[in-house]
């Protein structure tokens, strides 16, 4: 499965990279698993993905970690937005 993947704000800061297109192994069909294998892949991204309030969207679509994976998807990862 082929899928892309974008990084935002602080989380594109800390993996040094806005996007990136990637094929999946086949245990990962969920966004939460995508994340938790990108997570592994060193502590810049353990710590820029593992952040409690982390925000995902699934082709333009927020979402949870139990989203099913489609081939050509779109995920997004990026931090909570604050104001005041």
């Amino acid at each position: 499965m082929a899928i892309t993947v974008k990084f935002f704000a602080s989380v594109r800061e800390a993996v040094g990279a806005s996007s990136e297109s990637l094929a999946l192994p086949a245990g990962v069909t969920t966004v939460g698993a995508l994340r938790d294998h990108l997570a592994a892949r060193g502590d810049n991204w353990r710590q820029a993905l593992g952040h409690p309030a982390l925000r995902m969207a699934y082709n333009q679509v927020m979402c949870g970690a139990d989203t099913a994976l489609a081939d050509g998807a779109e995920v997004a990862f990026f931090p909570p937005v604050t104001g005041g």
